[in-house]
């Protein structure tokens, strides 16, 4: 243990708790990074009076931002460490207001998987609240708990409790008896920076935890106790009572440096997205997340502009100390984001987001909190600005939780910043905070530049399940980030599941899938790693198709342009449809000059395609011209699903468009020949690197994508950009042109009606082989492949004759010890049987299929 009263280090650095331990005699024990992290200060409370000041948690104390989120987004993945990626994706984070709103939040995103919700004081008309709890040593005790999904705590899945400090660890044992009798589960994990709990706490909250028969556990930066000598309180009650009555000005007066003369703030149009929550006080989902940092470089440089481009026109207006030929012209060196109460996620995103920006960012957070300040090194709270509540709602009935009264800003008076940019939300962008006395109205007097930037108070919207919600989703993922195509090649309406483990070896999937275990879109086959041999023939089967695929793509093309819409909405059905959809765009703009929208969606057989997706595409295009393309069909089954999904959504429309139609389902079709279309011999390594989808309940919420991974770690093996572009520069080829026009004609003139013959012949094979099964029955070159390898084959049914566009079926068969049996009368090139009645014990002990007896 280190005693940090004795911290003050080498190089003359004075603990920020010196004072306060000098005076009342408060130590500190533990950790040797306790002094980094938290300083001493008085405050006027009956309960408690000295304050453990936090230097990484953005509220007293102006911090680097970087440092603040890490502290808290380095805690939320050592608690995804400790539960595993599975029981992460089931959690749920609850902060504490008001202190660790910005902190739960930074741990919700180190944990990566979890929603997010913190608990607040203030009430918001018309939500009800799920539950509350009382905080034993605040000045302001109570809790409400406001989830606008009333489901939030509904689960099994651990919760996370994230709170500053774990002093006496009553208020975790508040919070954890009142939801655990509401919504009980078996492991908690409570989050904090520090752990400061006494032995006989350690021991109570042991106690609690087996009479509850929960498991408890810890996560924190630093452990440690205060040392608190008899009559503490009472001394520290005195030392504030003659602090105060030393001052010649009323009880808690403002502080720090004499003021300039005021500023005139600033408002700065952030352009929040619309729908967004402006904080977790409501729920924060990881979707959320990820759109809000696609919007913050754009907020962070409004800031910049308004910081910067005010200087000539403050110039004027602004005193300063600098000469007069100087005045107000130099650039902005120390910028403060400045929070509001439980409003500190989002300034310390925008404020991390601003630290290039500048020479130094700092974010910190007004609080209700009543401290003493003491202008000394050896003190936490050197300076405080005091203002009015300015968040009240006039029709919250007065004993609602918040209320008004007065508030503080500490460590701002004095700290010398250019400029303090106040972020606050619309419910507090009242007269009162911009009343003489306000805040902005204090904080002009302590900067050359005072900004306001006001975030839509987000409002839960109570609608019914199948209706469609309000707030909008995210856009859609786009390489580099999330594939390796070009971002203009397509845009991924999926949610980006990158970070989860997902696979499962071939034979385990399977036996669960067959005895209704699971869904097969639940989980993902181990991606395939093609041999040396096997790449081979991909490449040679490309360059012998190339051509035929762009005639292909070509004529299918020309039809929809021709039949469907003059200005398609490619859809591709992820993701064996994506690299079709990129070629049909391709070939638009070579042939026509056209920037057609792509997009690729999921759609999982039994369940439908993603209505999300579905509700996204409606809000951003007209549904009419919306084309859905896919690479092949073969007995059908998805053809029926779309058709089946899009009668609850009504414009879009669902014939799908394919390359290849061999089996007879579509009317909208480059060619009806079983040929091997490459991109059917591998997977994501010809797909963007990106997986099949997933759909999951405990990953996937109501309104969410569909999910999917991107494969960053395959990019050596990547050939998804070498395919399109083998296959476009055909589209030069002399005289193809002309075959496409030729081919576009007859198909216009043709008798397309799907005829289902594919269908037709997989019932026949189903019988005929003792399956019984038409779902284990996988026609044609495309679906025999994606069996050898995602799934677990028993034989492979070979039209007699077929020729090298089954090289690479023959092989993979082998590889899988795996039967070709030639038959005749095959309407396909071949057909992939999956193992029926498949357990573990069907195969060997090298996975190969058992022999059919």
């Amino acid at each position: 243990m280190t005693d940090v009263n004795d911290a003050k280090g080498a190089e003359e650095v004075i603990w920020s708790g010196q004072w306060v331990a000098d005076r009342l005699g408060v130590g500190l024990e533990g950790d040797a990074r306790l002094p980094e992290l938290l300083g001493l200060a008085l405050r006027r409370n009956p309960k408690r009076a000295h304050l453990l000041v936090s230097n990484v948690l953005g509220k007293h104390v102006p911090a680097s931002p970087a440092a603040v989120y890490e502290a808290g987004a380095g805690l939320g993945r050592r608690v995804r460490a400790l539960l595993g990626d599975a029981d992460a994706a089931r959690a749920v984070v609850l902060g504490y207001a008001e202190t660790a709103t910005g902190l739960g939040h930074a741990v919700a995103d180190g944990l990566g998987l979890a929603p997010y919700l913190h608990s607040t004081r203030r009430a918001v008309p018309g939500v009800a609240s799920v539950g509350g709890f009382e905080e034993e040593h605040s000045h302001a005790t109570s809790h409400l708990l406001l989830p606008e999904d009333p489901a939030f705590f509904t689960g099994d899945g651990p919760l996370v409790l994230v709170d500053d400090e774990f002093s006496t660890g009553r208020t975790v044992l508040n919070t954890i008896a009142a939801l655990h009798a509401r919504f009980p589960r078996e492991r908690y994990v409570v989050v904090a920076l520090v752990d400061m709990r006494s032995d006989a706490d350690r021991a109570r909250l042991d106690e609690f935890a087996e009479r509850l028969g929960a498991r408890v556990e810890l996560v924190a930066l630093a452990q440690g106790t205060v040392s608190l000598p008899e009559g503490v309180l009472e001394r520290g009650q005195e030392l504030v009572a003659a602090a105060e009555g030393d001052a010649p000005i009323p009880p808690l007066p403002e502080t720090g440096a004499p003021p300039r003369t005021p500023a005139v703030p600033t408002r700065v149009d952030l352009r929040w997205p619309a729908g967004l929550p402006d904080g977790g006080r409501h729920g924060f989902t990881p979707a959320h997340r990820a759109r809000l940092e696609a919007a913050l470089p754009g907020m962070a440089a409004r800031i910049v502009d308004a910081v910067v481009g005010s200087r000539s026109a403050g110039a004027e207006r602004v005193g300063t100390t600098a000469p007069a030929a100087d005045n107000g012209a130099q650039p902005p060196r120390r910028v403060l984001v400045l929070g509001t109460e439980e409003l500190m996620y989002a300034p310390l995103r925008l404020a991390q987001a601003l630290e290039p920006a500048f020479e130094e960012v700092r974010f910190s957070t007004t609080t209700r909190s009543p401290v003493l300040p003491v202008d000394d090194p050896g003190y936490a709270i050197r300076s405080r600005i005091v203002f009015p509540a300015h968040d009240a709602p006039t029709d919250i009935p007065t004993d609602a939780t918040d209320g008004p009264g007065d508030r503080y800003a500490y460590n701002v008076a004095g700290a010398g910043f250019d400029a303090v940019v106040a972020v606050v939300d619309s419910t507090a962008d009242t007269p009162a905070l911009h009343a003489p006395g306000g805040l902005l109205d204090r904080l002009a007097g302590h900067t050359r530049h005072v900004l306001l930037a006001v975030i839509p108070s987000y409002v839960p919207s109570y609608v019914p399940r199948r209706q469609v919600p309000p707030m909008p989703l995210p856009d859609p993922l786009r390489g580099p980030a999330f594939s390796s195509y070009e971002p203009e090649d397509v845009g991924w309406l999926l949610r980006d599941l990158s970070a989860v483990r997902l696979e499962a070896p071939t034979e385990e999937r399977e036996e669960a899938i067959q005895s209704g275990g699971a869904h097969y879109a639940e989980s993902l086959p181990v991606e395939y790693q093609p041999s040396e041999h096997y790449q081979s023939l991909y490449h040679s089967a490309l360059d012998a198709s190339a051509r035929r695929i762009a005639l292909a793509v070509g004529t299918v093309t020309e039809t929809v342009l021709a039949e469907r819409s003059p200005r398609p909405v490619l859809v591709s059905l992820a993701r064996a449809g994506t690299p079709v959809g990129v070629l049909m765009r391709r070939w638009a703009r070579h042939a026509h000059g056209l920037d057609v929208p792509h997009y690729a969606v999921s759609i999982v057989r039994g369940k439908g395609i993603d209505p999300n997706a579905l509700r996204w595409l409606a809000e951003h295009h007209d549904p009419a011209d919306v084309v859905f393309v896919d690479g092949w069909t073969g007995k059908g089954a998805i053809t029926r699903e779309l058709a089946a999904t899009l009668q609850d959504f009504p414009g879009f429309d669902p014939r799908l468009a394919v390359l290849a139609d061999p089996g007879h389902c579509v009317t909208t079709y480059g060619t009806r020949d079983d040929f091997l279309i490459p991109s059917a011999c591998l997977n994501s390594t010809v797909s963007g690197l990106i997986s099949r989808t997933v759909l999951r309940d405990d990953l996937v919420g109501p309104g969410d994508y569909h999910g999917a991974k991107f494969y960053r770690e395959l990019a050596g093996a990547d050939v998804s950009r070498a395919f399109v572009d083998t296959v476009a520069a055909r589209f030069a080829d002399p005289g193809l042109h002309d075959d496409v026009t030729r081919a576009a004609k007859e198909l216009a003139a043709a008798d397309r009606t799907p005829t289902w013959t594919g269908w037709a012949a997989v019932e026949r094979i189903s019988e005929e082989y003792g399956i019984h099964d038409v779902n284990l029955v996988k026609p044609g070159v495309g679906e025999t492949t994606r069996v050898l390898l995602r799934r677990v084959p028993w034989k492979v049914l070979a039209a007699r004759g077929a020729g090298a566009d089954l090289d690479h079926v023959r092989l993979l068969a082998e590889q899988r010890g795996v039967p070709v049996e030639e038959v005749d009368g095959l309407p396909y090139s071949c057909v992939g049987l999956i193992h029926p009645r498949y357990t573990r014990c069907a195969t060997g002990a090298d996975g190969k299929a058992a022999t059919v007896r």
